[in-house]
């Protein structure tokens, strides 16, 4: 029987991962290889295949010869990709969301080979039950938190903010103007709150604590558990020695949600 009740829209949950060669401090960042024969890039793309809650992965690559290469992994890895401005890294987001028709976007910079993983399937739960714009993860060692946006709130961002806020700081008109927004901030369980880490590769000293990582705990790949990542570190002071200089322990998006929800087991 014929009815007029509306169809109802099945969210699509898209990552997109904003690809470029350059870095000043460290030349080509997600090509820096984690192990023989294996990238940043590589092991990011390989866990995100492996994870329920996305559905499609996407590179946004920018624009230059120099970055035909994102190209080819994009192709090897049988993965979409998009082409767009070197600096506009906010609308390169928003390209690969509408390139795989996603109604919600999965955000980590391609520089981060680990992510916590275990948290996304709260995560996503909580971010389509309570209709949210924004959900992200907090307190994390930087480089393991994620974000999820509504594909609105990504061409909203890309409209309202200015020129820094498009570029590869693509979360500060949203953490700025939070007020625009419904943002649920999840902690992470309390021995995960471990701001005084960092786990994202933007100097030669974060590329030998993350390889050290991954060479340590591939076994346990493709999500490499958070809780063997922090004891690792904790096990090999030296290695967290190297970092220290780069440490910021100043959390990103605590201020935008009054009341943050206790999430700790």
């Amino acid at each position: 029987m014929k009815t007029n009740l509306p169809a109802i829209k099945e969210q699509r949950l898209v990552a997109a991962l904003a690809c470029r060669a350059g870095g000043s401090r460290l030349f080509g960042k997600p090509l820096q290889n984690l192990d023989q024969g294996i990238t940043i890039l590589d092991h990011i793309i390989e866990e995100m295949k492996s994870t329920n809650e996305i559905d499609a992965i996407v590179l946004g690559i920018s624009e230059g010869i120099e970055n035909q290469i994102f190209v080819d992994v994009a192709k090897h890895h049988e993965i979409s990709y998009i082409l767009g401005d070197q600096k506009d890294v906010l609308k390169r987001l928003v390209q690969c969301g509408r390139h795989e028709a996603a109604t919600d976007v999965f955000r980590i910079t391609s520089e981060c080979p680990f992510t916590s993983w275990e948290m996304l399937p709260e995560a996503w739960r909580e971010h389509k039950k309570n209709n949210n714009d924004i959900t992200v993860t907090e307190f994390l060692p930087e480089g393991l938190n994620f974000e999820i946006y509504s594909l609105a709130a990504l061409v909203k961002s890309h409209q309202k903010g200015n020129d820094n806020e498009r570029s590869e700081f693509c979360s500060a008109y949203a953490r700025r103007c939070h007020d625009q927004f419904k943002i649920q901030v999840i902690p992470c369980q309390k021995d995960w709150a471990r701001l005084d880490i960092r786990l994202t590769v933007d100097n030669p000293e974060d590329l030998i604590l993350c390889r050290a990582v991954y060479k340590n705990l591939k076994g346990t790949k493709p999500h490499i558990p958070t809780g063997a990542i922090l004891k690792f570190v904790d096990q090999h002071p030296e290695l967290h020695k190297l970092v220290e200089p780069y440490v910021d322990m100043t959390p990103l998006w605590a201020h935008c949600q009054k009341e943050v929800h206790d999430h700790e087991k």
